[in-house]
């Protein structure tokens, strides 16, 4: 129940959706004065979520960074990816990759730069429509093509979101890594949510966030005053880890 509420809340979160049922409330209203407010309200609230440099300052405000790859110089035993970076297409038998793919990228360098012994995947189906599409079992069959020995990958497959990321990883590496040294890596604005319920189970992870969505001021004049079709984008990643975070405080998943 609480995987089909978060789609439900994920939609109606969505300026985009705010914006259009401003829209449309102001286009049906019957008083010229409030269809008047309503339309303006409605052009203010697009511009100030597709103005880049505004979604820029709050993204930047709540994406966490940490050191970066060269100044980490402990071995770990498991380099855990958190999914959420692909689907697959079985017509094509193609694996789709999404924006956050360096989660993938940067967990195969820590693999093949000695980092860490294992590469450890956790993500199951996101997806209502589609629940046995679960990520972690097409992107083992992925790693494994590119060469690397399925003896050193661990998959979690079971997983529909961060929490439960975390409750079956703590399983599975509880049986074989009691006292292991783990790095976890996922969305420099995923990661705030994430490091807190690794921990909340009892396992202690060195967070390394990638897919950072804020990167160095830009005073450019596209930058400062051109409408984003972007931002609006960042803006819907950005409230779904807001309204995630607050809801796993108040379940005490964090």
């Amino acid at each position: 129940m609480f995987f089909y509420l978060s789609k439900i809340l994920f939609f109606l979160t969505t300026p985009i959706v705010w914006i259009f049922g401003l829209f449309l409330w102001g286009m049906l209203a019957k008083k010229p004065l409030r269809k008047k407010r309503l339309l303006w309200t409605s052009l203010i609230c697009f511009y100030f979520f597709s103005n880049a440099f505004i979604t820029d300052e709050f993204v930047r405000a709540y994406e966490e960074r940490n050191q970066p790859f060269s100044q980490l110089t402990e071995q770990y035993d498991v380099a855990i990816i958190l999914g959420g970076f692909s689907n697959y297409d079985p017509d094509q038998e193609l694996v789709q990759f999404h924006s956050s793919t360096d989660r993938l990228t940067e967990g195969i360098r820590f693999y093949k730069t000695g980092k860490a012994k294992k590469i450890m995947v956790s993500s199951g189906s996101g997806q209502i429509m589609r629940p046995n599409e679960k990520e972690a079992l097409y992107i083992k069959d992925f790693l494994i093509s590119i060469g690397i020995p399925e003896r050193d990958l661990i998959i979690e497959s079971e997983s529909k979101n961060t929490k439960e990321n975390a409750v079956n990883s703590a399983e599975i590496l509880n049986q074989e890594y009691k006292n292991g040294k783990f790095v976890l890596i996922t969305s420099a604005s995923h990661m705030p949510r994430a490091k807190r319920c690794f921990t909340k189970v009892g396992i202690s992870v060195t967070p390394y966030s990638v897919d950072q969505q804020a990167g160095p001021r830009k005073f450019l004049l596209d930058h400062l005053f051109i409408p984003s079709v972007d931002s609006l984008a960042r803006w819907q990643m950005l409230i779904k880890e807001w309204i995630g975070f607050t809801v796993y405080w108040i379940m005490g998943y964090i």
